[in-house]
């Protein structure tokens, strides 16, 4: 690993709780393995383009590193019913990070969404070079899965595909296309992906409870959390 910089911001106003202050360390980073990154996680880290990042936060502990434990994964009804719905139905083309015109529409399409519907903060339209940043300039080992129905992009997911496990970085989705519950779709393919691969976990980020936009990953269950003296356990059964 080749560490180019790293520091801890200052605290301000928590993007998860708004009632609450966080500050998060950082570490920019010009080469990363998957095994050097597989340890980050596993001590709680994860990674948005080429920068890595934790919560430092001075008194607050609300984030939770998550991932689901694969081999013993059952869905539940809503979860088999977006299986269903789309499996079959939904062309999945997994390669490299790219920025297209297409994503950069759906991209807007979704957070402008977010934003009217959920409360997110007010979207700015993303240009080339910074969805760039975001998505494309990522490790070796991230993957862009792309979803697509009758010939129409309708989903961007950034997965990391590591040595022993699979880590969600994010999804983007068609708000048109919201009944097809499609972030419940990515999930389940990245299982499932786990599961033909003899991988034992994904990762899905951060669990925060209170969090409406975080609380959604406890319900692949059986999961486990990171613990505050930093070991794994069982979270939701």
């Amino acid at each position: 690993m080749i560490s180019l910089l790293r520091y801890t911001a200052p605290p301000s106003q928590c993007g998860y709780l708004p009632d609450r202050a966080w500050s998060l360390e950082y570490e920019m980073v010009a080469k990363l393995s998957s095994a050097e990154y597989e340890v980050r996680l596993q001590e709680g880290w994860r990674h948005f383009g080429a920068m890595m990042f934790h919560p430092r936060c001075p008194s607050c502990r609300a984030c939770q590193s998550i991932r689901v434990r694969v081999a013993d994964f059952h869905p539940n009804r809503s979860q088999l019913r977006a299986w269903k719905r789309n499996i079959g139905d939904i062309e999945i083309r997994v390669g490299m990070p790219t920025v297209t015109r297409e994503k950069l529409d759906l991209y807007d399409r979704f957070h402008a969404f977010q934003a009217d519907h959920k409360g997110w903060p007010d979207h700015e339209p993303k240009d080339p070079d910074s969805y760039r940043e975001s998505f494309v300039h990522n490790p070796y080992f991230t993957e862009e899965w792309s979803f697509w129905h009758s010939g129409n992009l309708i989903g961007v997911g950034y997965v990391d595909r590591l040595v022993e496990s699979m880590s969600a970085i994010y999804f983007i989705h068609d708000p048109e296309y919201r009944d097809r519950s499609l972030g419940t779709f990515n999930v389940l393919c990245m299982i499932e992906e786990c599961a033909q691969r003899g991988l034992p976990y994904l990762y899905l980020g951060y669990y925060v409870q209170g969090c409406a936009s975080l609380e959604y990953k406890a319900n692949y269950r059986p999961n486990e959390a990171m613990k505050l003296d930093g070991t794994w356990g069982e979270f939701r059964t």
